[in-house]
């Protein structure tokens, strides 16, 4: 795949950057080593006072750098805007409570002096994907950074300008050369990467595929992994719920970066006597929203990624009508240039088709019918993937049947699932493994190293 801006709102290729020859990336994973070496020798006090100046150069150029992301990804400019602010968010946090959060952990332990220790690892490979492209990155280089270990960003071939730019970021706020580094290369690359001695652990937030191979490789090459694969997340809707609030934190989180996210509710699952009057106000307000110029501030739903994108979410579509589903709005492409879909409800939906089986990344969403919580709950865990989830529901005794019976990383009750810095993030199932943000994220790439010193035994002829 090349590495190149292409404008999805016009197929206009924009920007084309070559990738890295074999003796520049050793150059980097060189710089990188040697980076690593003076930067862990770094008091929190410094790394914090750059990220925090990281925040601040946000902050300051959000709308520079939410045109990057809006050009590259297609997301709303509004949306992308909040994006940068999320990574200030997010930087400021990590700033704040890493040394707590890493600080040295006593045990009770008769005979000696005890404690755990955390330590940087090193030079880490984050593989980043295109939907998020600055939060994604910044919420595991804020904690890795603040740790002491280094970055080395593989980024989607789609988002060249954001990776760049995230790296020009960091440079600008004072961190050393070497500390954190964009590599402009392709997916062939990143199996050498991960096996190269230099590097010393790896995340990845993608598809289930790449996954398994950068998991493969850092078994083989044995370094920690952190895989975030994405989901099919329930939402939950019973009768005691606010049905308006229900409805339209559906739509909103369905509908988030234009249904291209990894925690958006993909699968609405609806007890079945307010699933009529749901369904209706669900079509309702996914055809009035406007799809157009995603830069514009008027549009609520722009471009998808890429031409491949609508392709792979259309057939899923066609497939699992063909199945036996009911199509209630949306369902074709829409002509003329660029990659625009329009937002999609599907409902009946036959098991073994494509949607429920697999991610729909794109605006189309799932209706479901649950006869009660028991079905709610099975319907919710008949999925291969676990990564969040929310139910709406006024019901205490409901809640807590959701929160201790739903198959997932995260459950939000009447809030729909989303990543800030002061919670853990992650999932389960195929949904992949390892938890990043709140004290995890500065935990993960670090030894947790077991210090006991024993006391020194005084002889009677040192003490008068």
């Amino acid at each position: 795949m090349a590495i190149a801006t292409i404008n999805p709102a016009t197929g206009e290729t924009v920007r084309e950057f070559a990738p890295l020859d074999d003796g520049a990336l050793d150059k980097k994973l060189a710089l990188a080593a040697e980076a690593f070496r003076g930067w862990r020798a770094t008091s929190y006090a410094e790394r914090a006072d750059l990220l925090r100046r990281a925040a601040d150069i946000l902050d300051d150029e959000a709308d520079a750098l939410a045109r990057i992301a809006t050009l590259e990804v297609g997301k709303t400019l509004a949306s992308s805007v909040a994006e940068v602010g999320k990574c200030a968010k997010g930087c400021r946090w990590f700033a704040e409570h890493t040394e707590e959060i890493l600080a040295d952990v006593p045990h009770e332990v008769p005979g000696g002096e005890v404690f755990t220790r955390y330590q940087p690892l090193g030079p880490v490979l984050a593989i980043m994907p295109w939907n998020f492209p600055y939060w994604q990155v910044f919420r595991f280089a804020a904690p890795a950074l603040m740790a002491g270990d280094v970055g080395l960003l593989k980024h989607a071939s789609n988002v060249p300008q954001c990776a760049l730019a995230i790296e020009d970021v960091l440079r600008r706020a004072g961190f050393p050369d070497g500390t954190f580094q964009t590599l402009l290369v392709g997916s062939g690359a990143i199996e050498g990467i991960i096996a190269d001695d230099r590097v010393r652990a790896v995340t990845l937030t993608g598809s289930e595929p790449a996954g398994r191979q950068v998991a493969a490789a850092a078994g083989k090459a044995v370094k920690t992994s952190v895989l975030e694969l994405g989901g099919s997340d329930p939402f939950i809707v019973m009768p005691s719920a606010d049905l308006d609030d229900a409805v339209s934190n559906a739509i909103a989180s369905r509908m988030l970066n234009n249904g291209q996210s990894c925690i958006n509710a993909k699968r609405l699952i609806v007890h079945a006597d307010i699933a009529d009057e749901f369904e209706r106000r669900l079509v309702a307000g996914m055809e009035a929203l406007r799809i157009g110029d995603p830069m514009a501030d008027d549009t609520d739903c722009g471009p998808l990624a890429s031409p491949d994108a609508v392709q792979t979410l259309h057939q899923q579509v066609r497939d699992t009508v063909a199945a036996g589903a009911r199509l209630l709005t949306g369902g074709e492409p829409l002509p003329g240039p660029g990659n625009f879909y329009p937002p999609t409800v599907l409902t009946d939906i036959p098991d073994g088709s494509p949607a429920h089986r697999e991610e729909l990344f794109g605006p189309v969403a799932s209706v479901w019918r649950a006869r009660d919580v028991d079905d709610a709950i099975r319907i919710a865990n008949d999925s291969t993937f676990g990564l969040g989830g929310s139910a709406w529901t006024r019901d205490e005794s409901e809640q807590r049947r959701f929160v201790d019976e739903v198959e997932t990383g995260m459950i939000y009750i009447n809030k729909f699932t989303e990543s800030t810095p002061e919670v853990p993030f992650g999932g389960v199932k195929n949904s992949g493994y390892g938890r990043e943000l709140a004290a995890f994220g500065p935990r993960t790439f670090v030894n947790a190293k077991t210090v006991w010193v024993a006391p020194t035994e005084q002889r009677s002829g040192d003490v008068e």
